[in-house]
């Protein structure tokens, strides 16, 4: 006897040999064994986790000789033609090859005839995407109103691609993916009724790398058993699929955790005499970088479905947590790298260096290289110097704005002289002797260079005092759109435009007071009124200059000569309005 695949072997002949698939399993045996049956149905969900196998096992619901009923005896005549595929009344399409209209027309001339032995005759049509639009606008009518001998049962991987005409003439069932854990389960189940030894790492292997289906990992197990010869070997899975065993990710994240690059690297190269999928391990190393990161703020929320809750719950205190949402960030980006990549060890190990070297621990821990002597001595001089001495201006908070510059004098030590000499020229002019440093009073100084920038303010002078205040917000917006009149004294006198009135009142004045006397370091009060404004705001000059620039960029694209060449060529018109900067 030939011998049967394991995935057609062991393929459900009931909904209680299913694996996963909870929420659709109840909804079809309740309306089963209510006899609530609609006349179409349509399964989706990616490939291998059940939509034809669920649809013939409904189909066996339907025509069962002991009646309608969620668990079909198995045994009778229709139930026995169904699994071996040779049911008359069950009529299995493939859209994929018959997509034409005349396909489905041929397909829907016998609907009205009654079956010729079952309760209903049932079409099962996979890949219902696959029909062309006339195929289904031909469908239309028929599956609205089918007669009463008639169910379709549709399955899909592409439901987006279904008109949504069809969608709404049928019940929906969504497939979820099958979890590692339920397939491995399952994986065991049938490998001890086929009397075949496995590791159970190895399974876990198979199910991740089968990702939700189960009939890839049933294909993956059979060809596992060849390879193993006879068995399911965890060392040979692993060399068959290319993949690194958990141990071997966990060991990689075990040396990230301890910043052992020796360690990391020994274990790429032992990764890499398997001739691995550097993709599917980093994809493993991000999974586990998000079981970690839920070990870390909820213990009890990591489960064993991947089969390494106790691993993680070991490694999650091993690593901070700044640095584990930096290697999953790190990760997720390499994985562009690795596609393109020519060497995609290198580049792995490059994702993986990322990760080590731009996390802020391993860069505080650097070992100290050698210096010279002259930086030797350097170091030396420094550490002779008492560096908390120094030079400290009075700070904003603390300043008495009220007293004279003259009078906040500042007592300086010979260390401070000397870094005072170091000051810029064209600020703090250097001094002939250190006895005008001693005399030499900075804030005055500061003082005295702001107001003969300054002079005699104007409006002219205020739009460019305006530049070099620190203020934002709603305030920076009233004093954009003010004009300046007078100073009297230490009083300031502003027209606000009448148009931004709205975004005005008194409270916001002691903040525009505040950082004109941080600029001037004397108390300013700043007195606005509203109305109109005679000569340009800072406002106005600002969206002057703009429209100047655009104007300049609008002329400067007319000009180049590619552009009037389009011009000519097509007989086009510029539309002005849509030329913008690049960077916007």
């Amino acid at each position: 006897m030939s011998y049967q695949v394991l995935a057609r072997k062991w393929r459900p002949s009931n909904f209680s040999e299913v694996a996963g698939q909870g929420h659709v399993l109840k909804s079809l045996i309740n309306a089963l064994d209510n006899e609530r049956l609609h006349h179409a149905y349509l399964f989706t969900g990616t490939r291998g986790v059940g939509k034809t196998t669920l649809a013939r096992i409904l189909a066996k619901c339907l025509n069962c000789e002991k009646g309608i009923s969620s668990e079909p005896c198995g045994s009778c005549s229709a139930c026995e033609e169904i699994s071996e595929g040779r049911f008359i009344d069950l009529i299995e399409v493939d859209a994929a090859s018959r997509t034409k209209v005349e396909d489905t027309r041929e397909l829907l001339e016998n609907v009205q005839y009654s079956p010729a032995r079952g309760r209903f005759k049932v079409y099962i049509i996979d890949e219902v995407h696959m029909l062309s639009n006339h195929s289904f606008n031909a469908l239309l009518k028929t599956l609205e109103e089918p007669p009463p001998h008639v169910k379709f049962l549709f399955a899909t991987t592409d439901p987006q691609k279904l008109p949504i005409t069809i969608l709404s003439r049928c019940l929906q069932f969504n497939l979820k993916n099958l979890s590692p854990k339920i397939i491995v389960e399952y994986l065991k189940k049938i490998l001890a009724e086929e009397v075949i030894e496995f590791d159970e790492e190895a399974l876990w292997q198979i199910s991740a790398a089968a990702s939700g289906s189960m009939r890839d990992a049933l294909t993956l197990v059979d060809q596992g058993v060849s390879y193993c010869q006879g068995s399911i070997d965890a060392v040979g899975i692993v060399e068959m699929l290319g993949v690194p065993q958990e141990l071997q990710v966990f060991a990689l994240l075990e040396a990230m955790a301890n910043k052992d690059v020796n360690k990391l690297l020994g274990v790429v190269d032992q990764i890499s005499e398997q001739t691995p999928d550097y993709e599917y391990t980093l994809d493993s190393m991000l999974s586990a970088f998000h079981r970690l990161a839920i070990a870390q703020v909820l213990p009890t929320g990591v489960d064993n479905r991947f089969g390494d809750q106790l691993k993680v719950q070991e490694l999650a205190p091993k690593i901070s947590a700044e640095d584990l949402q930096l290697y999953y960030q790190i990760g997720s980006k390499g994985r562009e790298d690795l596609r393109f990549a020519m060497d995609m060890k290198s580049a792995f190990e490059m994702v993986l260096l990322r990760m080590l070297i731009f996390s802020p621990v391993f860069t505080s821990d650097k070992v100290d290289l050698p210096i010279g002597e002259s930086e030797k001595k350097k170091n030396e001089l420094d550490s002779s110097i008492d560096l908390s001495s120094e030079l400290k201006l009075p700070s904003e908070t603390n300043r008495d704005l009220s007293a004279k510059p003259e009078e906040q004098n500042l007592v300086l030590t010979d260390i401070e002289i000397t870094r005072i000499e170091s000051i810029d020229n064209q600020q703090y002019p250097r001094a002939s002797s250190k006895e005008d440093i001693k005399n030499f009073n900075p804030i005055k100084h500061d003082l005295e260079r702001k107001n003969k920038e300054t002079g005699e303010l104007n409006h002219e002078k205020w739009l460019d005092l305006y530049n070099k205040l620190d203020v934002n917000g709603i305030a920076a917006n009233v004093l954009a759109n003010t004009e300046f009149k007078h100073k009297r004294g230490q009083n300031f006198f502003l027209v606000l435009s009448e148009d931004q009135s709205a975004v005005y009142s008194e409270d916001i004045l002691p903040k525009l007071s505040q950082s004109l006397s941080d600029y001037f370091c004397e108390p300013i009060t700043v007195n606005i009124e509203i109305g109109k404004v005679e000569k340009e705001t800072p406002a106005m000059v600002f969206q002057r200059l703009k429209q100047e620039a655009q104007e300049e960029m609008i002329d400067n694209f007319e000009k180049d000569k590619n552009v009037q060449e389009l011009l000519r060529h097509f007989s086009a018109k510029l539309a002005k309005e849509s030329i913008s900067p690049i960077k916007e």
